[in-house]
């Protein structure tokens, strides 16, 4: 698969994640798109309902070890036609991933492996398949581990391979960025999974520890569980102000860098600032497209001025609550 090619099926698939990944320095692009394409590939086999809990448990365990065409079987079984290219065309990845060096390597296979490891905990915790059968997470422990195997690991990942690959990023203390690293993975994640809740339910997954998830749909099914809810919104943005400290450690000098972590802060907290207003079990919240073609403007123009920048994500982050 050619750069060209490649980046065309991360286009298709990575969907708001695609302007950080291109806005990335070059000495990281590459590691951390195969990356993505990777992780991307292996939650579409999680997903696969077509195909049986067994089998998509053993795909997922062949593309630990490193078997990536083993999925190409599944591609006709999606319902969304880049899903289908990026199982088809996912063999060809072990090329650009074997043109890697050594220490990338290593990197992006323990990343698949532990992102992986998350979706089959999904698959064996979650043995249902509708909202009648629906299982909930037992405690916050639990939930906790979750956000870390599915998107903590990624803030750490990227920090390893950024201070292997950038000087002026090496130069920073390791041990905090890697800490704050986890803790924007995971608040990433909380909002996915809080945006969604409906989503998940009508497959059998309740990602909040609650009790009899199967009533949530229910017409006061959000006010049962609203408490626990908004308790999980001030814990992902708890977890976005790390992140936020993160994104301003990064030297001015590394912005685009800057830029791929600052996107998806503003992101989130916009997100949550709409589901503080919302029923997420009646409706999809989302940041409207206008509202996001202005802060990449901004932003961009800001971009060396710490001051600048921390006034635009306080000003987010009273939107979101506490």
């Amino acid at each position: 698969m050619t750069p060209a090619e490649l980046d065309e099926v991360l286009r298709g698939v990575s969907r708001s994640f695609y302007l950080s990944l291109r806005v990335l320095p070059g000495e990281v692009r590459p590691q951390l798109s195969l990356a993505y394409l990777l992780a991307r590939a292996s939650d579409t086999v999680a997903d696969s309902r077509a195909v049986p809990r067994p089998r998509r448990l053993e795909l997922l365990r062949r593309m630990q070890d490193g078997d990536f065409g083993s999925v190409a079987g599944l591609a006709e079984d999606q319902a969304l036609p880049e899903e289908r290219v990026l199982l088809r065309r996912l063999g060809e990845l072990a090329r650009p991933l074997a043109r890697l060096g050594e220490a990338d390597q290593k990197l992006i296979r323990e990343l698949l492996g532990t992102i992986v490891s998350g979706q089959i905990f999904d698959l064996e915790r979650f043995p249902g398949e509708s909202a009648e059968a629906a299982a909930a997470l037992s405690d916050d422990a639990e939930l906790d581990r979750y956000t870390y195997l599915v998107a903590g690991c990624v803030g750490e990942f990227w920090t390893r391979l950024c201070a292997a690959r950038l000087p002026a990023f090496a130069a920073l203390d390791q041990a905090r960025m890697r800490e704050l690293g986890v803790r924007l993975g995971k608040g990433l994640q909380l909002v996915n999974i809080l945006r969604d809740p409906a989503a998940d339910l009508r497959i059998g997954r309740c990602y909040l520890p609650v009790a009899r998830p199967e009533r949530l749909l229910e017409p006061d099914g959000f006010a049962a569980i609203k408490p626990v809810y908004d308790r999980w919104l001030g814990a992902a943005l708890e977890h976005l102000d790390a992140g936020w400290d993160y994104a301003l450690s990064i030297p001015p000098r590394l912005w685009r860098l800057r830029l791929a972590c600052i996107w998806p802060i503003w992101l989130g907290l916009g997100t949550i600032a709409g589901l503080r207003r919302a029923d997420p079990l009646r409706e999809r919240v989302s940041v409207g497209q206008g509202r996001v073609y202005a802060w990449l403007a901004w932003s961009a123009l800001c971009c060396g001025s710490d001051r600048l920048l921390d006034r635009t994500y306080r000003g987010l982050r009273r939107e979101a609550g506490a």
